[in-house]
């Protein structure tokens, strides 16, 4: 169990954990020199009877150093706040239980220290006070114990206090997520190499684990938990790991050691935020605040996403817009201060790591959070499926997760996929009414049509799905329902071959379907329903009505499209003319059947290749 101790200046926090363990935390020279700790400091007592050890955060009080103490605080399982009897509630006493408060923490207890310097009553008159104090908060029923680290007055039973609350405190769940480690000091050990400190918010660590830290994969050498050498570190425990590969000062305080898949840093997330109810006015868009995140400290904006603002003591979605990028996981706590960094303001629960900077008020999108909030992986896979047109990314859920095993690909839920599959087949069945003499749109262009913010990779899923139940049929880039594009007759398939070598012959000028029946002495109607046929099977393409090109010509224009696209940036009609030889109306008039069939996007005098189109490709066939 950790016990993060916090205080105003002086309350005796340092005394009382000395009193406590035996050790001082108070280790710079500075610290001794000024009587105030600046840094964390640390300490640790075994649990008799009981396979556990506590480990003590000495945070700093003064005003000044919150943003330390704040950095100690979001890996706390047990708060213990102080006031001195002589002095009383202070304004750091406030500040600190309000960190506490809002980073939801419910196990605590209240020492009132230097109770040997109180007068005659005073004891009894500050327990009343500091209830009242809690009144509100997550320890409004935390006990309260008179101590003096001086005379050891009460110090015996805080210690079986604290001894009986980490027997009885819930294990930190470690199986199924992977470390994630907040840095709060890293400093050079002679003969270890660079080694960091802080709380394992979650999984394990064992020695010789790959990691990654701050961008950069670093192996765990050796590992302290609890002041321990140990071969495995688990969630919930003070830790130093020394690691291979990375220096002190690509170490900084505020970076997370985490398992390399679920490694993230990002500038915006959703965050369910709780408005302290000692503010004095409504916390608003627009507005900067300090945001504090594990060990990590950056300026932030508020957007309030479902309120018009957050009332004191009232809650609200909202996406924090960072001013430098963060390590965020879904569950994990946080608190703001104004801008000023005078005061704490609120607290909340990231729910979404990967915020979208668009779209982020719709209903659909508040209903995600909603489902973002639900209390177990397990539940949340489950209502995003049901809520996601487009589909869930896994691997992006086990990473905002914190999963220990990584996950791959997309997944669709059952009522997204049948409504999914009811357009894209009507959209098929409309293409086929409304263009017969051709074999269907390309994949591309049927997911801008069907799903355009769909990931290319779930679309290339659901059509292979599709294609294996015969719902739908794909021939080179082509998709169409099974029905359309049926067999040649005899007939047909002699007339095909007759044109075959007339319109290789014609290239890039093409074949009209007049000349073609005159010269392989076929009557025009047959002659146009065949080309027509050749031309929903995607055999060849009806540049205009009634002229043809042949499929390997149109995939060496196609060529020199995606070359002049490449070389320009765009597909001038002039360039393309001279790059084919052909005539001005000519290259207009396949520049223009590009545009239809998706290949090219028509874009003022302009056409740009589309670059999620395979039309005219090896890949295609």
């Amino acid at each position: 169990m950790i016990v993060g101790t916090a205080g105003h200046i002086d309350h005796g926090k340092t005394t009382l954990v000395h009193a406590l363990t035996g050790v001082d935390t108070d280790r710079l020279p500075e610290e001794k020199a000024r009587g105030i700790s600046i840094e964390l400091g640390y300490a640790y007592l075994d649990v008799p009877g009981h396979d556990q050890r506590l480990g003590f955060i000495d945070v700093p009080g003064h005003e000044k150093l919150v943003h330390t103490m704040l950095a100690g605080a979001s890996g706390i399982d047990f708060a213990l706040l102080l006031v001195a009897a002589d002095d009383g509630v202070m304004p750091q006493t406030r500040e600190h239980l309000a960190v506490l408060s809002l980073l939801s923490l419910t196990h605590g207890a209240v020492a009132l220290t230097k109770v040997d310097r109180a007068e005659p009553g005073r004891v009894a008159a500050l327990t009343d006070e500091v209830r009242s104090l809690l009144a509100g908060t997550g320890l409004d029923a935390a006990p309260i114990v008179p101590v003096s680290a001086t005379t050891g007055e009460g110090v015996a039973s805080l210690r079986e206090l604290l001894f009986d609350a980490a027997r009885r405190l819930p294990p930190r769940h470690v199986h199924g997520l992977a470390p994630r480690l907040a840095v709060d000091r890293a400093f050079t050990l002679d003969g270890v190499g660079t080694v960091v400190t802080g709380t394992l918010h979650a999984g394990e660590i064992a020695v010789g684990d790959e990691l990654v830290l701050a961008g950069r994969s670093a192996r765990v050498r050796s590992l302290h938990a609890q002041n321990r050498v140990v071969e495995r570190a688990q969630a919930g425990q003070r830790c130093a790991v020394a690691l291979a590969g990375i220096a002190k000062d690509e170490a900084p305080r505020g970076a997370w050691l985490t398992a390399p898949h679920v490694a993230l840093t990002t500038d915006r997330f959703d965050a369910e935020l709780r408005l302290w109810p000692g503010e004095e006015k409504p916390l608003r868009s627009g507005a900067r605040v300090h945001l504090h995140l594990g060990a990590q400290s950056v300026m932030a904006s508020v957007a309030v996403l479902d309120a018009e603002a957050i009332e004191p003591g009232g809650s609200a979605r909202v996406q924090l817009v960072c001013h430098g990028g963060v390590g965020a996981w879904r569950g994990d706590r946080l608190v703001l201060r104004d801008a000023g960094a005078t005061r704490t303001v609120a607290g909340g629960l990231v729910l979404d790591p990967f915020a979208p900077a668009r779209y982020r008020r719709t209903p659909e999108r508040l209903d995600e959070l909603a489902a973002c909030a639900l209390p177990t992986p397990t539940r949340r896979r489950e209502r995003l499926l049901s809520l996601l047109t487009g589909g869930l990314d896994l691997a992006r859920f086990a990473q905002a997760e914190g999963l220990a095993e990584p996950m791959h690909g997309w997944a669709l839920g059952d009522a997204a996929s049948a409504a999914l599959t009811q357009r894209l087949l009507a959209t098929l069945a409309d293409f086929h009414a409304r263009q017969p003499d051709e074999l269907g749109p390309d994949a591309a262009r049927l997911r801008r049509l069907v799903a355009p913010r769909m990931a290319e990779a779930l679309w290339r899923q659901v059509l292979a799905d599709l294609r294996a139940t015969g719902r739908v049929a794909v021939r080179g880039a082509f998709v169409h329902l099974p029905e359309h594009g049926v067999q040649l007759s005899a007939t047909e398939q002699r007339i095909a071959q007759k044109v075959a070598p007339r319109l290789a012959a014609a290239g890039a000028e093409g074949a009209w379907a007049r000349d073609l029946a005159k010269d392989c002495a076929e009557p025009e109607p047959l002659m146009r329903a065949t080309l027509a046929r050749l031309a929903q099977q995607g055999e060849l393409h009806q540049v205009v009505k009634d002229l043809y090109l042949d499929h390997a010509t149109a995939t060496s224009l196609a060529a020199t499209v995606r070359r002049l696209a490449g070389e320009h940036g765009h597909v001038a009609a002039a360039a393309f003319r001279d790059a084919t030889g052909l005539g001005r109306k000519r290259a207009i008039q396949i520049l223009e059947h590009f545009d239809r069939v998706g290949l090219l996007r028509r874009v003022g005098d302009e056409h740009r290749l589309r670059a999620d189109s395979t039309l005219f490709t090896p890949e295609a066939g």
